[in-house]
C-alpha cells in the first residue's frame, strides 16, 4: 500500500508533507506534488500534514481519485524529488477546495 497525492494539490502544491517523509518519495512538478509508489513506506506521517488534505492512503481513496494512483507513478518517474518545504503557490489558498482541478495540471 502507498499513499496519493490527489486533485486538491494541484494549483495549491503545499509542500509540509515533504518535511516529514523520511524517504524521500515526494516529486515536484510545476503546481502539484506526487508520492513515489515505489519509495513510499507507507509510514502515515505525510497525511495529516497536509494543509490541503489532499494525501489519502491507497486503501482509503475515494473512489473519485482513484485515476491519481496511475497518475501519481508516472509523474514521479518524471519530476525530481523534492525533499525541503517551499511555499505555497502565490494563489494556493484561492484553489484549495476548488473541485476537478485535473484540467489544470502542469505536467
Amino acid at each position: 500500500m502507498t499513499f496519493v497525492v490527489t486533485d486538491n494539490c494541484i494549483r495549491c502544491k503545499y509542500t509540509d508533507c515533504v518535511e516529514v517523509c523520511p524517504v524521500d518519495c515526494f516529486h515536484e512538478g510545476p503546481n502539484f506534488l506526487v508520492i513515489d509508489p515505489e519509495e513510499c513506506i507507507d509510514c502515515t506521517l505525510c497525511e495529516p500534514e497536509c494543509p490541503a488534505k489532499a494525501i489519502f492512503s491507497e486503501d482509503d481513496l475515494p473512489e473519485e481519485f482513484r485515476d491519481f494512483v496511475a497518475l501519481n507513478a508516472e509523474l514521479a518517474q518524471q519530476w525530481p524529488v523534492i525533499t525541503e518545504r517551499k511555499d505555497p503557490l502565490p494563489d494556493a489558498q484561492e484553489w484549495d477546495g476548488v473541485s476537478n482541478k485535473l484540467p489544470h495540471l502542469v505536467r
